[in-house]
């Protein structure tokens, strides 16, 4: 058996549904890849795929880095086939580049917004569409919920993952009178009383003081949310990173960081590969739903005109480009081969 064949053999069972068992995609759960990384000075890359013509050039850019690869669904829920057209899609462009670096898919994160039964009935259902569709890591928003009230919610959305062992990831609330590191210790403690198993703890580049372009991410800070995370068996992940150029992403490296989550650029550059006119309708509707523009074409795209094929080829190569520079900066070159003969052992040792 070569090593992608064994490999292929940790793909989640909802992961082999979707896709097929004579798919040669290894479409992971994250666990494994945090397993086989655990040593190797890197964060997860997570991008967001805002329009579809990005994929060739993201996956491109892993092929050349030789790295692992999430790729995020920022609106999984915008109707009912959105979970599923994505994960083709991402299996479609897979398949015709003959990628065989491990990736996994993130849905979300989703914004909990209350602890209505009429919400989180409904973004429970949701969830099970996005578990069959092939998602192996949903993320889920409680920045607005307090900490009572964000332990509840996570309880009562979390079966379709439990049932399954996929992976989770949890935002703490943002109200809590103890700071930060408070509000992450008294979520991760009420979840650890539920029996929740949470494989990331996500907290924004803004929460770390590094929102704004020249501001600095508070080091100490970050420290100190990991070392809270480790204490519950959690790896940290940022989210919402957009600021500053992508060789600062080293510094989340440095703190323990496993996962980064890099807007950054995407949204502007995906949104430039429309005409004028498409741009400005999309500002328009993003500035009515209170969100970037660029993020709202991954909404809006099966509604917009088909881009030409140059500039098809514009958004692939800008993609690349974008996407090579934040692989090498987080320390992913090489990570692709390190991971794959690691989960090959049988033992799952490389010594």
């Amino acid at each position: 058996m070569s090593v992608l064949d064994k490999v292929l053999s940790l793909r989640p069972g909802n992961v082999v549904a979707r896709v097929g068992p004579g798919s040669r995609v290894p479409l992971l759960d994250p666990r494994e890849l945090l397993r086989a990384l655990e040593s190797t000075p890197m964060a997860l890359p997570c991008l967001p795929v805002l329009a579809k013509g990005a994929l060739p050039g993201l996956l491109g850019a892993a092929r050349a880095e030789d790295a692992v690869l999430g790729l995020a669904c920022p609106h999984p829920l915008a109707d009912r086939g959105a979970p599923e057209r994505f994960v083709q899609s991402v299996h479609a462009a897979a398949q015709e580049a003959g990628h065989t670096r491990p990736l996994f898919l993130q849905a979300g994160p989703l914004r909990v917004t209350s602890t209505d039964a009429d919400v989180l009935d409904a973004l429970q259902e949701g969830l099970f569409r996005v578990v069959d569709a092939g998602f192996a890591l949903v993320s889920l928003d409680l920045s607005r919920l307090t900490s009572y009230e964000a332990v509840e919610a996570v309880n009562a959305l979390a079966g379709p993952l439990k049932e399954r062992e996929l992976s989770l990831e949890v935002s703490p609330p943002q109200g809590s009178s103890g700071g930060l590191v408070d509000a992450c210790a008294t979520l991760l403690e009420g979840l650890s009383q539920w029996q929740v198993p949470v494989r990331f703890l996500r907290v924004s580049d803004a929460q770390l003081g590094a929102g704004e372009p020249g501001a600095e991410l508070d080091v100490e800070l970050l420290r100190r949310v990991v070392e809270t995370a480790a204490g519950k068996g959690v790896a940290v992940a940022v989210g919402d990173v957009s600021a500053g150029a992508s060789g600062g992403l080293s510094s989340y490296v440095a703190a323990g960081v496993r996962k980064v989550d890099r807007g950054g650029p995407f949204g502007p550059l995906t949104l430039r590969a429309w005409p004028p006119e498409v741009r400005e309708q999309v500002a328009a509707r993003a500035q009515a739903a209170g969100m970037p523009a660029g993020e709202l074409l991954s909404v809006l795209e099966e509604g917009l005109p088909p881009l030409s094929p140059a500039s098809r080829e514009t958004l692939e190569a800008l993609s690349f480009a974008e996407a090579t520079e934040a692989l090498a900066a987080l320390g992913a070159h090489r990570s692709a081969s390190v991971a794959m003969a690691f989960l090959a052992k049988p033992d799952g040792d490389l010594g």
